[in-house]
């Protein structure tokens, strides 16, 4: 099973979707923006990604800069801020059991079928 953070509104979300269903996998998609995931789960899946929080976040976001964050900013509020505010998620992340990938490119993905 692979949990999907997944965003209809973005076509690398969708396209990363597309992906998985072609492939068959079995996916449990989670729209993060309307199910926003805890800190711990935010903490989970960055050892999963193996990255700081600051890779796993969409630094281009207005939100982002209304918060003040930076790459220097501490690896606590970064994670603090995506719990706050899953806008500043990456996305889409696939994650299987305790690997994950953001799928940017679309074909990362393909590492966890």
């Amino acid at each position: 099973m692979i949990t999907y953070w997944h965003n209809p509104r973005c076509s690398k979300s969708r396209a990363g979707l597309a992906l998985l269903e072609e492939r068959g996998a079995e996916v449990d998609v989670r729209q993060y923006l309307k199910d926003a995931p805890s800190l711990e789960e935010l903490k989970t899946v960055q050892a999963a990604l193996d990255l700081p929080a600051i890779g796993m976040m969409r630094t281009g976001e207005k939100t982002f800069k209304e918060l003040d964050l930076s790459k220097d900013s501490a690896e606590a509020d970064l994670l603090a801020a995506m719990a706050e505010h899953p806008i500043l998620i990456e996305r889409p992340i696939a994650i299987k059991g305790d690997r994950a990938v953001i799928g940017r490119p679309t074909e990362a993905i393909e590492a966890l079928l």
